[in-house]
C-alpha cells in the first residue's frame, strides 16, 4: 500500500485528478472559461451551493489553478479568473468534451461534422443569445492579437474551420472524415464575399487551431483578407464549448459559424452543422445584414 501511494506520487495523472478530479471543480472552470467570473454567476449557472462553491473556489485558488481579483469595494467581491495554470488545463477540458461528444452522446464515430438533431447540434445553437467573453483575443495570421469580436463593427462573423493544407498536405486520412475537408474552399468563399461584408458593415474572422505561422502561409498565398486567429491553446472553445475532433494526433475546430452582435457581443445566429459550404457563406451574410440592420434602427 505503501509503495502504491510511493507511485501515486509520481503520477502525473494521479497528482491532477487530486487537483483537478472533483466532479464541482471540472464544472466551475467550465463556467469561468465561458466567462462567468463572479460567485453569484457561479452559483445561478451551475445551480450549486453556496458553501460547496466557496469549498472548490478556495481549492482552485490554493492550487493556483484560480486567482482572485476584486472588482468592488465595501464589501470587497471578488472575480475568480484562469492562472496560466488554468488556462493550461483547457486542452483536458476540450478533450473531454471530444470524447463524450463521441463515445457518450454519439455512436463513436470520427466526424468533424454532427446529425441535425444530436445532443452536440444542440449545444451549439443553444449559444444563440449568449453573449462572448469580453477580453477574448487570438493572435492573427497578422501577428497581432484581435478580439474574436471586431470592435468598431455592428456584426462579426466568426467561422470556424478544422485546418487548411498550407503549409504542408493535410493527412489522406482526412478524407476519410466526413466533414473534413473543405477548408480551403471555405476560406475562399469567405475572401471572395468579403467585400459584400463589408459593405454591410460586418467584420469577418476564421479560427483554427492551426499555428499562427501556419494560418500566415496560407492567408499570404490565399489573398486572405480578413484575419485568421489561432486558437491552438482552445480559449475559444472552451469559452463556447465548440465540438471538436481529434485528427492527426491535434484537437480540431469542427466546421460552424456564429454571427455575433457587436454591439453587447451576443450571438445572434448559430450555423451548425455547416455541410453545404456555399449555401453557408450565403446565408451567414444574409443573416449579418440583418444583425447589422437591427443594430442601426
Amino acid at each position: 500500500m505503501t509503495r502504491k501511494r510511493d507511485l501515486d506520487d509520481v503520477c502525473g495523472i494521479a497528482r491532477a485528478a487530486a487537483v483537478l478530479g472533483d466532479w464541482w471543480s471540472l464544472l466551475v472552470l467550465r463556467e469561468v472559461a465561458r466567462g462567468h467570473l463572479r460567485f453569484d454567476e457561479l452559483t445561478r449557472e451551475l445551480s450549486i451551493s453556496r458553501k460547496v462553491l466557496a469549498e472548490r473556489l478556495k481549492e482552485l485558488v490554493d492550487h493556483a489553478v484560480l486567482e482572485r481579483r476584486p472588482y468592488q469595494d465595501r464589501p470587497v467581491r471578488y472575480a475568480y479568473e484562469l492562472t496560466e495554470r488554468g488556462r493550461a488545463f483547457l486542452p483536458v477540458l476540450i478533450g473531454m468534451q471530444d470524447w463524450a461528444d463521441r463515445w457518450l452522446l454519439g455512436d463513436g464515430s470520427l466526424t468533424a461534422t454532427a446529425e441535425d438533431g444530436s445532443a452536440e447540434t444542440a449545444r451549439v445553437r443553444g449559444l444563440v443569445d449568449t453573449a462572448v467573453p469580453p477580453g477574448l483575443a487570438l493572435t492573427g495570421s497578422d501577428g497581432a492579437l484581435h478580439d474574436v469580436v471586431a470592435e468598431h463593427s455592428a456584426a462579426t462573423v466568426l467561422f470556424t474551420y478544422p485546418a487548411t493544407g498550407v503549409p504542408s498536405p493535410l493527412p489522406d486520412s482526412w478524407a476519410d472524415i466526413p466533414g473534413a475537408v473543405g477548408c480551403t474552399l471555405e476560406n475562399r468563399l469567405f475572401r471572395d464575399a468579403w467585400q459584400s461584408f463589408r459593405a454591410a458593415g460586418a467584420a469577418v474572422r476564421g479560427v483554427s487551431t492551426q499555428r499562427p505561422d501556419e494560418q500566415a502561409v496560407f492567408a499570404t498565398a490565399e489573398k486572405v483578407p480578413f484575419p485568421l486567429l489561432s486558437d491552438s491553446e482552445l480559449r475559444l472553445a472552451a469559452a463556447l464549448r465548440l465540438p471538436a475532433f481529434r485528427a492527426a494526433q491535434q484537437l480540431r475546430l469542427k466546421r460552424l459559424i456564429l454571427v455575433v452582435s457587436g454591439a453587447d457581443r451576443t450571438v445572434r445566429h448559430a450555423l451548425y452543422p455547416v455541410t453545404d459550404i456555399p449555401a453557408a457563406v450565403a446565408g451567414a451574410l444574409a443573416l449579418a445584414r440583418d444583425v447589422v440592420r437591427a443594430a442601426t434602427a
